[in-house]
């Protein structure tokens, strides 16, 4: 996907009309390791910007994916109930997590796009 926006705490989001799919990054997925378990939202549930929406864990840590806007989650991508590893194959891809219905589209203004996040990261070596 072209277009990407992504947030310091390596979630990237694509719009889609008025739709956000939200994922991880390729950095964030490898820093991770292999992911086993995967807890996603409750479609239906309304997000804000920061807020801790999804539970992952991996053979080398535990963390939250946060929501990069707000919103009402539409969709999760429940393949990754059984197939967590999806994230770590195709994080951008067949690894996204759950998609938005955005309030306010100004909300991807905040994020960095595909340079400016790869600046970001080359700092955190």
């Amino acid at each position: 996907m072209n277009d990407l926006k992504y947030t310091a705490d390596h979630e990237w989001a694509y719009l889609d009309d008025d739709i956000v799919t939200v994922g991880i990054t390729d950095f964030a997925q490898d820093q991770l390791g292999e992911l086993v378990y995967v807890e996603l939202p409750e479609a239906g549930i309304e997000v804000s910007v920061g807020q801790e929406v999804v539970v992952i864990e991996s053979v080398k840590a535990a963390g939250d994916i946060k929501s990069p806007v707000k919103g009402s989650v539409v969709e999760v991508n429940s393949a990754l109930n059984d197939d967590p590893e999806k994230v770590n194959a195709d994080p951008t891809g067949e690894g996204w997590f759950y998609r938005v219905r955005i309030v306010s589209p100004s909300d991807l203004d905040e994020l960095m796009d595909e340079a400016a996040y790869q600046e970001f990261i080359a700092t955190l070596d």
